[in-house]
């Protein structure tokens, strides 16, 4: 009796175990956007379709497949357990109407402000994807010439810089991103390209657990797109970035956390990231930390990167009223080739930009509300210094470099704890380490072709490279 009553029991699990992997078998339902009307003719406008087909797999949690063709759409916004799946061959190209894209709650450039909605947007939701081998092409070239013209000289740009708005007109220009995921959590990309982005290519904030894999950034097809970002991770923590190829032309993978006072007030910091096996070409940096750092950015390890061409390699900027802490940082295993400034470090970054102040015909009680955000004092004071500690540096290579080293703090939060071990810098000169304090030079060897030293000032406990 108990051999056969466990004989029943095991052929039932059996059938139990048959069942289940059917059903596994079988997979999530498909929903191709062409069976809601979607046409990828490159004329026709299929927002609707896509929409359709999302809110359809969301109901039970599907994939919303796009197949080869070009299938313009404006805004769509992917819900929860949803996966959206870009065929080989296929791609999402934003239509140039601003109107497409309605007005959302977002954080740009540090501050919560309402913004353009992106061309996919991932926002308040859970469980989702967006993989294949297809592309979201921004169409960037539309709202690049409105920030500097057709000529990359004018625009609003040349404008608001005339009239000592140079602050502002980031905010104002209100560019399309490409994909954004906004307080949302378990979620992955995989393998899509994201082209010629309007503004950022792919941004993360306020997110939770999330995989980024094998994507591919070609931000500057077709022109040469205005702060064209790669990968930007604001107040988010639990990520994984790898296997990824970024040409853009601004900071390639990017680490934020909120700006001055508004960022202080939130104070969610982005922390536990990895970044591995990437590649770095076109761009202004390869690995950034900043501008907006008052959150508070730790815990992030960055290995076995590639830059290639990349204007800067290690970039580290905030300004004197970001405040925020940036503290264990672990950059090793990276090769760094024609990169002009391998290591640039500036608390102090771009004034005109981080340091709004109101031109005195302009009057106060008319300007907009994210003016007034931007504006705000820190209180107190020495709460806006920033204060970046306890980074490591090792088994770093560079050749063809300008200038090996460019790094400056405050006076009152020198650059401290910074460790270098085995990192070797072929550049045209050694460079400035101004404000730092007990640095610990391993092995750091500086090969400069005009053989002069290293400058230093205000440094205590930083001996010369090699």
């Amino acid at each position: 009796m108990k051999l056969s009553h466990n004989i029943r029991g095991l052929a039932a699990l059996a059938v139990g175990v048959c069942l289940v992997s059917r059903l596994q078998a079988a997979g999530p339902e498909v929903f191709s956007i062409t069976n809601f009307g979607a046409c990828g003719d490159g004329k026709t406008v299929s927002t609707t379709a896509i929409q359709k087909a999302i809110d359809a797999a969301a109901k039970n949690g599907g994939v919303v497949q796009v197949p080869p063709g070009t299938f313009l759409t404006g805004a769509v916004f992917l819900k929860s357990k949803v996966e959206l799946n870009l065929a080989a061959g296929a791609t999402l190209q934003a239509i140039t109407n601003d109107a497409a894209y309605p007005l959302v709650p977002s954080r740009i450039a540090g501050i919560e402000m309402t913004w353009p909605a992106a061309v996919v947007n991932v926002i308040g939701q859970q469980d989702v994807k967006v993989t294949g081998t297809g592309t979201i092409d921004g169409n960037g070239s539309f709202w690049w010439s409105k920030f500097w013209g057709l000529d990359g000289k004018g625009g609003m740009l040349k404008d608001y810089t005339a009239r000592g708005l140079r602050w502002a007109v980031d905010y104002d220009c209100q560019r399309v991103r490409a994909l954004v995921f906004y307080d949302s959590k378990d979620l992955e990309v995989k393998d899509i390209t994201i082209a010629r982005s309007g503004f950022w290519s792919l941004t993360f904030t306020y997110c939770e657990r999330a995989h980024v894999d094998g994507l591919k950034v070609l931000a500057n097809i077709g022109g040469h797109g205005p702060s064209s970002d790669g990968i930007d991770i604001d107040s988010s923590r639990d990520l994984l970035v790898e296997n990824c190829d970024i040409d853009c032309n601004d900071d390639n993978i990017c680490l934020k956390a909120g700006r001055d006072a508004d960022g202080l007030r939130v104070n969610r910091p982005t922390e536990k990231v990895v970044i591995r096996n990437c590649i770095t070409r076109g761009g202004q940096g390869m690995f950034t930390i900043g501008s907006e750092t008052s959150g508070g950015i730790r815990d992030v390890e960055v290995s076995h990167i590639q830059a290639i061409g990349t204007t800067s390699g290690v970039r580290f900027k905030s300004s004197g009223q970001r405040g925020g802490v940036v503290s264990n940082i672990r950059i090793h295993d990276v090769q760094m080739t024609n990169v002009a400034n391998p290591f640039e470090f500036n608390l102090d970054w771009y004034p005109a930009y981080s340091m709004p102040t109101l031109p005195p015909e302009i009057a106060a009680d008319k300007i907009p509300a994210h003016w007034k955000t931007l504006m705000a004092p820190v209180v107190p004071a020495e709460r806006g210094v920033p204060e970046f500690t306890d980074v490591h540096f090792s088994d770093i290579t560079v050749t063809g470099a300008k200038t090996a080293i460019k790094a400056s703090a405050f006076k009152s939060k020198p650059l401290l704890g910074f460790t270098w071990t085995n990192v070797v810098i072929e550049a045209g000169t050694a460079g400035k380490i101004s404000n730092a304090t007990d640095w610990n030079m391993n092995k750091l060897v500086i090969r400069a072709t005009d053989h002069k030293p290293m400058l230093l000032s205000g440094v205590v406990n930083v001996p010369m490279p090699d």
